[in-house]
């Protein structure tokens, strides 16, 4: 395995720049960390999925996981911006010849942003094959009438990969058929078919509904073949769950640095309470737990890097990674006490932006039904 030891290190002294009271006032305001992002983009770790040909790093899925590792164990939150990675797969493998040579330089230099991913709809939440959204080929263009919701970054984002269903789920022979991807320019979609709401949630996560009217794309705007949207999007999945399991990796090392470095410090009774085992052992399991899930996720990228399958290991991965995450947090907060409630600490952000990970991109649930059926080859649940 390659640690990508220069990356992290470079992340890192990048995050310098950007100090928690960056993120915090951001919080507060439910800001998007533009400035960030621009010197993220301009180091060129946006794009180290990105072939080198089109300008990017030609890097993998390792390394991207790295670069989220950091800035989340920085304080920061990497939310903000994961989709570019995540959804590069389908662009990568499934795009056109002209649809990468006119997207990829664009993306790499900075001048498009590629962070909204269209999938899940009110009726459909990870049911993805239920999908009403459709898109309908008259002539040289498709016409997109449906709704989408918990999209985030859809506000902050240039493109949107969009999976519709070109065909109705009862006239294809297998339940996989009939969904297609497209990649659709959201500044011309706005107004023209298109609407955007914006949805308060408990984290800054810049979550959205999106609404489609009769929106017009051209045809040319099709990822891949009509129909097999739903296997392209598959490996993305599969990219987002590792991703994701690097990102609660790096929030887990903050709450144990935190933890940490508070327990040493704090002195009640006249004595350090991490001499307390009430304070010690649940650190100390968080760890041990964390270094596990490391493994795993370490072992999933590899695998998607190499080309194998690693849907197993990238369920795993997350399913661990944010259990563990989630533990973390709240053995943070346990060992501030009050503090740990306090902005200042910026605990209890990083407190509510991990929970989401119990939840999204897949539910804990899921991951275990998945499990159960396509590893323990149970029988199907639902």
């Amino acid at each position: 395995m390659n640690s990508h030891q220069d990356i992290r290190d470079a992340v890192a002294k990048l995050c310098t720049r950007f100090p928690n009271n960056y993120w915090r006032a951001l919080d507060s305001k439910r800001g998007y960390p533009d400035a960030f992002i621009k010197v993220l983009n301009d180091e060129g770790y946006l794009s180290v999925l990105i072939p080198e040909e089109y300008g990017g790093a030609g890097l993998g899925l390792e390394a991207a996981g790295v670069v989220l590792e950091e800035i989340a164990r920085s304080g920061g939150n990497p939310a903000a911006f994961h989709a570019q990675m995540y959804t590069m797969g389908t662009l990568l493998k499934h795009g056109s010849a002209r649809q990468k040579q006119y997207y990829l330089p664009k993306i790499a230099a900075g001048e498009l942003r590629l962070q909204a991913f269209g999938v899940t709809e009110p009726a459909a939440g990870t049911d993805t094959l239920s999908i009403r959204t459709s898109a309908k080929r008259q002539g040289d263009k498709y016409l997109v009438n449906g709704q989408k919701v918990w999209i985030s970054r859809a506000e902050h984002s240039d493109l949107l990969l969009l999976l519709a269903r070109t065909s109705p789920q009862e006239a294809v022979q297998r339940k996989t058929d009939g969904l297609s991807v497209f990649l659709v320019d959201i500044r011309q979609a706005v107004g023209h078919g298109l609407t955007i709401r914006p949805i308060q949630t408990m984290m800054n996560h810049h979550t959205t509904e999106l609404f489609f009217d009769n929106l017009e794309i051209a045809a040319d705007c099709l990822v891949g073949e009509e129909g097999k949207g739903f296997r392209y999007i598959l490996d993305g999945m599969n990219a987002e769950r590792i991703l994701i399991a690097y990102e609660c990796i790096g929030d887990c090392k903050f709450f144990i640095d935190r933890a940490t470095e508070y327990a040493r410090e704090r002195v009640v009774f006249g004595r350090s309470i991490g001499q307390n085992q009430g304070i010690q052992f649940p650190l100390a399991r968080a760890y041990a737990q964390m270094r596990a899930a490391e493994l795993m996720t370490n072992r999933a990228a590899s695998l998607f890097d190499a080309g194998e399958a690693c849907a197993e290991q990238a369920n795993i991965a997350k399913l661990l990674a944010s259990e563990v995450a989630w533990m973390a947090a709240d053995t943070c907060i346990q060992t501030y006490g009050g503090c740990g409630m306090a902005k200042e600490y910026d605990i209890e952000r990083k407190f509510r932006e991990t929970r989401l990970y119990q939840v999204a991109p897949i539910s804990t649930n899921l991951i275990l039904s998945y499990i159960g059926e396509h590893v323990l080859h149970l029988p199907r649940s639902f």
